[in-house]
């Protein structure tokens, strides 16, 4: 539709039917029976019994296609100027195809693997009838306490940028205007800082200088959007005191006036409402003004823009124009997503064409991501891969658990979930392993906090105990021990977060017990965050860290197990050695009394008495079954003006005995600055692939643009001086250095 008819399609709605568009609702307020609708959801979101749903503008988390053809023919038949309805939903990393988690995902630092996992998900929600999918969240995260860190890509904002952009450019497609057929609309969440809250607790405050936000919170956000994401969800959190749903500067001067946003702003679930129990607004009229003076432009799930808008802007020409911007940027996506000329988007012929979910090549991109995303901790004496020879014992509750594709996989279906036991039995006879469950997933008090989901997780009627000898004689039996652990799906995600993230008490017991034995043992890590493995990787010979891996997660374990795969992810994410080193990342900055080794215990440095400074696994680590070896061949120059570059070549061999890819990682220092800047700051990367005894090359070049920060005066720039360049394979191992300066046009 012409823009010109967009603005008469504006212009012909009613105040009522504007504010409508602005509405989102579940599909259970299009009931037939209206009665039912009105005593029902209506009286419990309390939307005015007058209220005619048939001006609503969205649809959340309906995902049946039959459905979404019912409602929308229906929507459209009571609507007097049939504006569609947009279908959205929680796709967070798959629909019915499910991928490792985002967090997972961030792991592998193959970000085209990324992008297709993103347009495979976006296939599957187009042939399903969905439109906009609540994806990338990109929120940075440093606090593992905190549950939602699943579904970020971690710690470090240059991967937080790549991973945004590749998701949207996955979902949405690159180009700029319409949304292309197989492709949906993207939502970055959740603006701003959401993955920075007080002591990791889920929907607290977050309280951060303005400078923190710019250098390292933004910038993924500005990714989506320059990628060209349609809509940005506010966050829950409140950000410096201002709830971020009410907070005009934020949303108007920083996101759409700075940042060149133009989509529409969609606030998170309720959020809107929520800004009455934050005591930011003293009703719910007042919460409707100042979301909408904030620029909110889609109420999610209250009755607020429903029931106050109307009353709210009457009489003010400033709040009406408001109503009228906001209604337009909804009528564009609609536009943008070619519902004017088909509501359907398709979905009628996909119905009777049938669809691609969970086809083989799906399928196969799954596993590969996950393959990519698994990352190896440790390996002692070269304890794998493992021999076909061996007799195993897999032991543990995820031995044969089908939920292992994390709380946010709302339309993945456990029954087509590849288990562990399956995918070691594509590589070995039944014959040649045992199997059973050692102990419960969760013991029965950790359970009761988990709330309605404690519903969905098994009865567990055998003792601890006797599924404990069991495990001991299962393992007395083998030559090596397969120890599948791990928190449940219900410990991590939304609302999960934990003081004390470690292994469930019964299941550290199992791993203590067996490690008594004396046998070899490979213990598999599934959890939503950096768990605290510091008592695990002393008991283990060798550990893997395998996250939610998704649908093919179980193949890509065994193959990894036994050499097919060789592993090849790096962390995207610090692991602690305790809690008491929380928040703990890589990109720190220095102490004025940093803790140096040469002054060994000196009392007076930045350093706890109790633990080591340095994490249990830095960020960028991973383990592969051969070795690289570095060094560094040329630096083009030691000094550079602003239109120049230090061009770097890396020569990388593989020295092992397996083929093998490894990710070099660049990492630059700027001596002084006119703020503190941190030890170092990820820049660049390069993945290579090498046969063993194999030598390559890459390449990295340093430009001025990626030496700029927001310095003392809160502008983004560099600064001339000295900079120090490490080069390695992990944020703690970078063995190559070397130091370059910046220097003035008139100076070099």
């Amino acid at each position: 539709m012409h823009i010109n008819l967009l603005l008469e399609k504006l212009d012909s709605l009613t105040v009522e039917e504007k504010i409508g568009q602005l509405v989102q609702l579940t599909g259970d307020f299009f009931e037939k029976d209206l009665d039912t609708v009105v005593t029902g959801p209506l009286k419990k979101l309390g939307l005015h019994s007058d209220y005619n749903v048939y001006n609503t503008g969205s649809i959340l988390n309906v995902t049946d296609p039959k459905r979404i053809i019912r409602l929308q023919t229906d929507y459209l038949e009571q609507s007097n100027h049939k504006v569609p309805l947009l279908f959205m939903a929680d796709i967070i990393y798959g629909y019915r195809t499910i991928f490792p988690i985002p967090l997972a995902q961030a792991c592998s630092w193959n970000f085209k693997e990324i992008e297709q996992a993103a347009s495979i998900s976006a296939r599957e929600c187009y042939d399903e009838g969905i439109h906009v999918t609540f994806s990338p969240m990109v929120d940075i995260v440093r606090d593992p306490r905190w549950g939602r860190v699943m579904e970020s890509p971690g710690e470090d904002t240059l991967l937080a940028k790549k991973y945004a952009e590749s998701t949207v450019h996955g979902l949405q497609g690159k180009q700029p205007g319409s949304v292309p057929q197989d492709k949906i609309a993207a939502c970055v969440k959740h603006f701003a800082a959401y993955g920075a809250p007080v002591a990791g607790r889920e929907y607290n405050a977050v309280d951060m200088s303005e400078h923190m936000l710019r250098e390292y919170y933004l910038p993924g956000y500005q990714a989506a959007i320059d990628a060209g994401a349609k809509l940005v969800m506010t966050a829950f959190n409140t950000l410096n005191g201002i709830p971020a749903t009410g907070n005009e500067w934020l949303n108007r001067d920083l996101l759409r006036q700075e940042m060149k946003f133009d989509g529409v702003l969609i606030s998170d679930y309720a959020a809107v409402e929520e800004l009455i129990m934050h005591g930011y607004a003293e009703d719910a009229a007042t919460a409707a003004k100042l979301a909408l003076m904030a620029g909110v432009d889609i109420d999610m799930k209250t009755a607020v823009y429903a029931n106050q808008l109307e009353s709210v802007i009457s009489g003010n020409e400033h709040l009406e124009q408001l109503l009228n911007d906001a209604v337009y940027r909804v009528l564009k996506l609609k536009n943008d997503l070619g519902l004017f000329e088909d509501p359907f988007r398709g979905l009628k012929a996909t119905l009777q064409q049938g669809t691609r979910i969970l086809s083989d090549e799906h399928k196969t991109a799954a596993r590969s991501l996950a393959e990519q995303s698994i990352v190896l901790l440790k390996n002692e004496q070269d304890l794998l891969p493992l021999s076909k020879k061996t007799k195993i014992s897999l032991i543990g509750p995820y031995a044969e658990e089908h939920s292992t594709l994390g709380m946010w996989a709302i339309k993945g279906d456990e029954a087509d979930t590849v288990t562990l036991k399956e995918g070691l039995l594509k590589h070995i006879d039944s014959d040649q392993m045992s199997v059973c469950r050692g102990a419960h997933l969760l013991p029965d008090h950790a359970r009761e906090p988990l709330g309605k989901y404690v519903d969905k997780l098994p009865v567990e009627t055998v003792n601890e105990d006797i599924l404990l000898q069991e495990a001991i004689r299962h393992a007395n039996e083998s030559d090596v021990v397969v120890l599948a652990l791990g928190e449940s799906i219900y410990q991590s995600g939304e609302g999960g977060s934990r003081t004390n993230p470690t292994l469930p008490e019964t299941q550290a017991k199992l791993l203590h017990e067996l490690s008594q034995l004396g046998k070899k043992l490979v213990v598999i890590v599934y959890s939503g965050r950096p768990l605290i493995l510091t008592e695990v990787a002393k008991q283990a010979d060798a550990l893997i860290q395998a996250w939610y891996p998704g649908t093919m997660g179980g193949e890509a374990l065994a193959n990894i197990l036994y050499g097919t795969v060789n592993p090849s992810g790096k962390l995207a994410m610090t692991f602690p050695r305790s809690v008491g080193q929380i928040p703990v990342y890589y990109n720190e900055l220095n102490s004025g009394r940093p803790n140096l080794p040469e002054n060994g215990a000196y009392r007076f440095a930045s350093r706890y008495i109790d633990e080591a400074n340095e994490p249990l696994y830095p960020f960028g680590y991973g383990k592969s079954y051969t070795t690289f070896d570095c060094s560094l061949l040329s630096v083009s120059r030691k000094e550079i003006g602003p239109d120049e570059s230090v061009d770097i070549e890396v020569s990388v061999s593989n020295t092992g005995r397996f083929d093998g890819k490894e990710t070099i990682q660049l990492y630059i220092r700027d001596r002084f600055a006119s703020v503190t800047r941190p030890v170092k700051v990820l820049t660049d990367f390069r993945q290579i692939f090498l046969r063993s005894g194999e030598t390559g090359t890459v390449q990295f070049s340093i430009r001025e643009d990626m030496l700029r920060f927001y310095g003392s005066s809160m502008k983004y720039q560099s600064e001339l001086g000295d900079f120090e360049v490490y080069i390695g394979t992990s944020s703690q191992e970078t063995p190559l250095h070397f130091s370059f300066s910046l220097r003035s046009e008139e100076q070099s």
